[in-house]
């Protein structure tokens, strides 16, 4: 081989490395028999997430994952592999994947990466069922305004009770 495509391989290793270490969750799926149009609908579903999708190949995602400090990611870089980086939510490309994976049965999760830690097929799914950051956010807030919601309950309670026997 050419030092030129070898230096060009190390080039892609490190863009890889550094997509690893900057993504907040990586999703790891085969996507053998996927037609070209289910394709195209899953990566735009991920790009409106602000999610990237590539096709790499495997000695080059596997060579990147070590690099990254990645271990255990060695027996799901076999077949066709697509891999999606988020750098923002850590849900989305999980919620998405599975979401996809429903309809069409071609599409197989083989695992991923959450928050810099190799996770299993399972952990990608449970996180896919989260709700999303926008649905745990209303759900914080409704939990923090319960209390003040009760104290004006009550407030308002003594303020009825105070003219009824004015």
């Amino acid at each position: 081989m050419s030092e030129a495509a070898i230096a060009k391989k190390a080039g892609l290793v490190d863009d890889v490395t550094e997509k690893f270490k900057a993504a907040a969750s990586v999703v790891i799926v085969d996507y053998r028999g996927l037609t070209v149009e289910e394709v195209t609908s899953l990566r735009k579903q991920l790009r409106d997430a602000n999610v990237e999708m590539k096709v790499i190949k495997n000695s080059i995602l596997s060579r990147a994952a070590k690099a990254a400090g990645l271990e255990g990611l060695d027996e799901v870089f076999t077949g066709p592999t697509a891999v999606a980086f988020s750098n923002e939510d850590v849900v989305a490309p999980a919620k998405i994947m599975d979401e996809f994976a429903k309809d069409a049965k071609a599409l197989e999760i083989k695992g991923g990466v959450i928050e810099g830690k190799v996770s299993s097929l399972e952990e990608i799914t449970a996180l896919a069922k989260l709700p999303s950051r926008e649905g745990l956010l209303s759900m914080l807030l409704s939990v923090l305004q319960a209390p003040v919601r009760n104290v004006a309950y009550a407030v308002k309670a003594v303020a009825e009770k105070q003219e009824e026997v004015a």
